[in-house]
């Protein structure tokens, strides 16, 4: 039986968990079924590893950017859709807002056999202007049109798909998130080593995030929720993980706090598993969500959880007994 081939479109691969996601279905597929490549956009932490993967084969579209860019989309819809024809894919499955657009079009247009999304949260939000809000449902509203099944990754967001007109119910199923417990759960690590490793003494208590430094996290919130904490309880310190496009506001925000030595940014990294075992608590300010992993790795680390009531946060937290919303 000849293979499917398969491309999974994400646009960026930054360190997060719908990259995560992705990349591990791409390298686990069936090689006796399937012939999996994965495409995209260029400028991601995790694009190096990704291409240097023997089990992966990634094709990066250099204008495939999430910012709305009317000559970028168009140009990096005709490279999905020459990129598509040429491979001769059988079935195509996006992920993100921006790749779940263009690469559901460009599939539809290449006369792709079947054509999947998964929401991993939605890139429309409460928080928008009305105009981007009402543009970005529309074009889900079309695209669920030439899309054959709707995956997300909580209850929540099929609810929230569904109340704004996008796709019919039997379009769609979910598929929650899961992690390897085993290489959260099970390391060895020495806690003080780590705490002093990066600035933490041993008798104060952290609180950690980890996120990318986008408006879906607000990051910022995190930093004002550290100037409330620490103006009554001196001996707490906040790490935040990650990076991203609004760095030069939180710092901006943590020197106008005063905040300096009791918030520590640590930049990108890739000892997630340790990290959290410092962690006191794990906190995410996010304002909209799908599931987060990161809820599942510190449980699996055996750390509670505080974040905002939003989405697939409902699915995954039950108040009061391993964490709080």
């Amino acid at each position: 039986m000849a293979k499917i081939r398969v491309a999974h479109i994400i646009t960026m691969l930054e360190l997060g968990g719908a990259q995560q996601n992705t990349i591990y279905t791409v390298e686990h597929l069936d090689r006796d079924r399937y012939e999996p490549i994965l495409i995209s956009g260029p400028g991601g932490i995790l694009d190096r590893e990704v291409g240097n993967n023997p089990r992966i084969r990634c094709f990066f579209i250099r204008h495939l950017v999430r910012p709305i860019s009317p000559l970028r989309d168009t140009l990096a819809l005709i490279s999905l859709y020459r990129l598509l024809k040429s491979k001769e894919v059988g079935l195509v499955h996006t992920h993100s807002s921006k790749a779940g657009i263009l690469g559901r079009w460009a599939a539809h247009f290449a006369r792709v056999p079947r054509i999947m999304h998964t929401y991993h949260g939605f890139g429309f939000n409460d928080y928008q202007n009305w105009w981007v809000r009402k543009l970005l449902i529309w074009l889900e509203r079309v695209t669920a049109r030439v899309t054959d099944k709707l995956v997300a990754v909580s209850g929540e967001n099929i609810k929230k798909g569904l109340a704004n007109g996008i796709g019919e119910e039997q379009q769609y199923t979910v598929i929650h998130s899961g992690i390897k417990n085993r290489a959260f759960s099970e390391i060895n690590i020495d806690i003080d080593e780590k705490r002093r490793e990066i600035g933490v003494e041993k008798n104060e208590s952290v609180i950690g995030m980890i996120a990318c430094f986008k408006p879906q996290k607000a990051p910022l919130n995190f930093i004002r929720l550290a100037e409330r904490v620490c103006s009554i309880y001196s001996r707490a310190r906040f790490v935040l993980v990650g990076d991203g496009e609004l760095r030069p506001k939180i710092e901006k925000l943590i020197a106008e706090l005063n905040l300096e030595k009791q918030v520590i940014l640590t930049g990108w990294r890739r000892d997630i598993p340790q990290l959290i075992h410092i962690f006191d608590v794990l906190v995410l300010t996010s304002i909209w969500e799908g599931l987060p992993r990161v809820f599942l790795e510190a449980w699996a680390c055996g750390k509670p959880v505080v974040a905002t009531n939003v989405d697939g946060a409902r699915e995954a937290i039950i108040d009061g007994k391993n964490g709080f919303l």
